[in-house]
């Protein structure tokens, strides 16, 4: 997919220019998971925001929206199209605010929580933000999962604690015990910290099986709660469910400080690891 900037609102896509409102559209959905809602949000009908989206879908040549139960997410093409447009507007953005991106629970917390500083949020997948702070296109980047920090060994700031839990659909079996989980169906989540739950089945020797593949802890909930017999491991700080790996998932969000000259980053970070814990914990995350 090839990329060329029109202007500071609009991108030509393989010859196909959309502009703004079209991510608009993408962004709103990726939040809502609600065509009507987001149409609401919007303020414009919920025919004016079907047809922006099936008129898109026609020129590109795929998919962008699907419906997931009752409602409707982004796929992987829409997903990866609003991520390619947030991250255009990391680059020519000309701002004094700390421009933030990483994983979508380390940065949902960091654009949720009150905090007194400007900041500009990008979320994405650990992997895509990693890429942006290599080029120095953002003054912190938010990781999900230090994975990517050990591996390079990077120096990351801890600034809470998270853990999985087992959401089960509706009618499966009571999960009791690790071994309950022996030839379970699964759905991984790409770049999230999920890795610690397998690593933990894997050593307990228990057999699992990865049914389905999705980018978002949503979409993969969702999928589950509509399905039968379907499981899946999601952070406990935006969803309730069995503790039973709780210990064996407990990992930390953390941060990385990739602008070195801008005192704002430094009072920021200094402010969640400290004042900012009362708020941290409030959106369902463990202190330091």
């Amino acid at each position: 997919m090839k990329l060329q900037s029109r202007g500071l609102i609009s991108l030509d896509i393989n010859g196909n220019i959309f502009d703004y409102k079209l991510y608009q559209s993408l962004e709103s959905l990726s939040r809502t998971r609600s065509q009507r809602q987001s149409a609401k949000e919007l303020n414009i009908s919920h025919t004016v925001f079907n047809r922006r989206i099936l008129k898109a879908e026609a020129k590109l040549g795929f998919k962008i929206s699907q419906k997931v139960g009752n409602g409707t997410s982004l796929t992987r093409e829409g997903l990866q199209l609003l991520e390619e447009y947030q991250k255009y507007l990391v680059k020519i953005e000309k701002t004094n605010n700390i421009t933030i991106a990483g994983g979508h629970i380390s940065s949902g917390l960091l654009e949720t929580i009150r905090h007194p500083f400007s900041t500009n949020v990008y979320s994405s997948s650990d992997k895509d933000a990693f890429e942006l702070a290599k080029r120095g296109a953002v003054d912190i980047l938010t990781l999900d999962d230090p994975l990517i920090a050990y591996e390079r060994d990077i120096d990351f700031t801890p600034i809470a604690y998270d853990h999985l839990v087992l959401i089960s659909s509706p009618n499966s079996n009571e999960i009791e015990s690790i071994n309950d989980l022996n030839s379970l169906d699964f759905v991984n989540v790409t770049g999230s910290a999920q890795r610690l739950a397998w690593n933990t089945l894997k050593h307990y020797d228990i057999d699992y099986n990865i049914k389905y593949k999705v980018s978002s802890q949503f979409d993969a909930f969702k999928l589950v709660r509509n399905s039968e017999n379907l499981n899946c491991f999601l952070n406990a700080s935006y969803f309730k469910g069995n503790e039973l790996l709780r210990f064996d998932t407990r990992h930390v969000i953390s941060l990385v400080k990739v602008n070195e000259d801008k005192s704002e980053v430094d009072e920021f970070i200094d402010y969640l690891l400290n004042e900012g814990q009362q708020e941290i914990i409030k959106q369902g995350f463990e202190p330091l």
